[in-house]
């Protein structure tokens, strides 16, 4: 594996989170008791940039948010990770917010208003130098489908979360080097409810994809052909909140370094295992508690 520290540009969203911890999410028309509630940085984009920069890279964060208190907030947690702001730009729009219910299991429901998100709708000059010079390129749904086809033909490598999935042009897919869904949005993208056949499904024109599938893996497959599952590393999970964000974090930052996709694969699949023993989006790992979390792991590969 080549030096740490490669070059990652995160393009996408940045909310605040609110998560109310419940026994069990709600069913439609039902009220339930929360049992507590807290705010996080949150959203997408942000999430993945903290967790490539917790990894080790050199990242460069480009986002949109309000002129409000909410992006003062979101500024001091960026600070706090030595991440620069000079990429995230304030609207008029208000800040992006996300509400989340998160269970007893650590399952979650999700709803995300776009707000200043949604007014990213084309790069400035200083956005495209970022992208042009980064080594990887971290894209995800959370920002409109016109600025991420912009950004995607100008990246090296570009890594695409499809989420929330939505109707993603060929303009927008052909460029793109790495896809990773979870299975669920793997399957509404397919057709496919097996993880390995949407894989399979998904990788084509050079594509590698990544399909996860929580605490059982990662499902890998390129050329229309499957190239096995990584395992997941065993955990106690306590919320599940930004675990695919993490991974797609870490896998940036290690594809970044030059490792090869199945490496990168284990190791972000260990940083999403780690951030699921926390609370909140905000869980990413630092490296050094991934590389000793792997050291005390022993995986067998089914």
């Amino acid at each position: 594996m080549a030096e740490r520290g490669g070059r990652v540009c995160v393009l996408g969203s940045a909310n605040v989170d609110t998560v109310v911890r419940v026994e069990r999410r709600p069913l439609p028309g039902e009220t339930v008791r929360g049992l507590g509630r807290d705010r996080f940085a949150g959203g997408k984009g942000l999430n993945q940039a903290v967790a490539a920069a917790r990894m080790g890279a050199t990242v460069d964060f480009r986002a949109r948010v309000g002129a409000d208190g909410e992006a003062d907030f979101l500024a001091r947690r960026l600070a706090a990770d030595g991440l620069d702001l000079s990429g995230v730009l304030r609207t008029s729009a208000p800040t992006g917010t996300a509400d989340i219910a998160v269970d007893a299991a650590g399952e979650n429901t999700i709803v995300f208003c776009g707000g200043a998100n949604d007014e990213f709708t084309e790069l400035s000059a200083a956005d495209g130098a970022a992208i042009a010079t980064a080594d990887v390129l971290l894209l995800q749904g959370e920002v409109p489908v016109p600025v991420l086809v912009e950004a995607a033909g100008l990246g090296r490598t570009v890594v695409l979360t499809p989420a929330p999935v939505r109707a993603f042009p060929a303009a927008l897919l052909d460029a793109v080097d790495v896809l990773v869904p979870n299975e669920h949005e793997a399957a509404e993208l397919t057709g496919e409810r097996d993880p390995a056949a949407a894989a399979r499904a998904l990788s084509t024109g050079g594509r590698s994809v990544l399909v996860t599938v929580g605490e059982r893996g990662v499902e890998l497959a390129a050329d229309g052909r499957s190239l096995g599952r990584v395992p997941a590393v065993p955990v106690s999970t306590v919320d599940t909140t930004g675990a695919g964000d993490t991974f797609a974090g870490a896998l940036g930052a290690l594809l970044a370094e030059g490792a090869a996709l199945p490496e990168a694969a284990r190791v972000a699949a260990a940083a999403a295992a780690l951030s699921v023993t926390r609370a909140g989006a905000g869980g990413m790992p630092h490296r050094h508690e991934v590389t000793e979390l792997l050291a005390a792991t022993t995986i067998v590969h089914g």
